[in-house]
């Protein structure tokens, strides 16, 4: 078997994964909703969420950068290349999206209030125009991420069911066998 990430990489990843899928299909679907209070609450949550994704990503890419992952599996050098690039877009994109979605809150003149309690200072100033240019790379940005992550999906499971070639072994939660995580 090929060597597998620490417990805390394998977690924040798939923390971050979940926060990630969720946050993008709250975000589809409070955007279709008309205004009320219930929109007003999910696109609270929404940033709530968007700052959540921010905190998890500075932490795992932390511990990235502290912990160096397992040495790669042979694969052939294009794909190689693909994944390091993907890794690092996807990198770049954990902080831009939520980056962005924050820039247009505050341009837009809605304050980011974390769980109703903390609010957080504005990111840039209030300005319709700036609020009007940001909010469509917002969503830009997530939907390059989410194309990101399905590419990122599909080669993992490429790699499980065709190459069976134990790249996503080295990230699942538990051992092929099902027994529970025993490495730091």
């Amino acid at each position: 078997m090929s060597p597998r990430y620490t417990r805390t990489a394998i977690a924040l990843h798939w923390l971050l994964a979940a926060a990630i899928a969720t946050s993008f299909a709250v975000g589809l679907y409070m955007t279709g909703l008309p205004l009320s209070p219930q929109r007003l609450k999910l696109y609270n949550w929404h940033k709530w969420a968007g700052i959540a994704i921010l905190t998890l990503s500075a932490v795992r890419l932390l511990w990235r950068l502290v912990h160096r992952p397992p040495q790669d599996i042979a694969m052939p050098p294009w794909q190689r290349r693909a994944a390091h690039v993907t890794h690092n877009l996807l990198y770049l994109l954990f902080f831009a999206v939520p980056l962005a979605g924050w820039a247009y809150s505050s341009a837009a003149g809605f304050p980011v209030v974390v769980f109703g309690m903390l609010p957080l200072p504005d990111f840039v100033p209030a300005d319709k125009a700036l609020a009007e240019a940001l909010k469509p790379w917002h969503h830009r940005l997530a939907y390059v991420m989410a194309a990101l992550v399905l590419g990122h999906v599909a080669a993992a499971l490429k790699h499980h069911f065709i190459d069976r070639d134990g790249v996503l072994s080295r990230m699942w939660p538990t051992r092929p066998d099902s027994t529970p995580l025993s490495s730091p």
